[in-house]
């Protein structure tokens, strides 16, 4: 099902980000270009998997629904996101949602591991504000709006 089939269904992001400050600056300009979505922020990457798999604080109730999207560090508590993306990767259930590494790192190794991992993205977060809200924008517009990808 294409995205433009759930047109009455809001995009879904899990961000796993452990900086506050980044943190914000995702959610404000992810808010600012206007594709209605929603977004859900966990610190760690143990968390993370907490969501996707609905174990924890995530298997009671209401369980979050399944992204659209992750947006995903590399240096996390707990459990790095290469962690994470391995964990991702290798269950059928979540396999085909999208990652986007979204960190700081630019060692050759991680990102030779992300995508040797399955990573869909890399993308290295800019030093300079406007810079990083430009980055943003793009890969807002890119996985939210313009971007068909299949749904179970």
């Amino acid at each position: 099902m294409s995205r433009t089939d759930r047109a009455d269904q809001k995009p879904t992001v899990l961000l796993v980000e452990d900086d506050p400050a980044h943190a914000e600056i995702v959610r404000r300009n992810f808010t600012s270009i206007g594709i209605p979505h929603r977004m859900d922020h966990v610190w760690d990457g143990e968390a993370a998997l907490d969501y996707l798999m609905h174990r924890g604080s995530f298997g009671n109730g209401d369980s979050p629904p399944r992204p659209d999207l992750v947006l995903l560090d590399l240096r996390l508590p707990r459990l790095g996101g290469l962690g994470v993306l391995a964990a991702i990767k290798s269950d059928k259930r979540l396999e085909s949602i999208p990652v986007v590494a979204l960190t700081t790192s630019k060692a050759f190794d991680d990102l030779e591991q992300a995508y040797r991992l399955g990573v869909n993205s890399y993308l290295v977060k800019p030093l300079e504000r406007n810079a990083f809200e430009a980055l943003l924008t793009s890969l807002g517009y890119y996985w939210l709006q313009w971007n068909e990808q299949p749904h179970p």
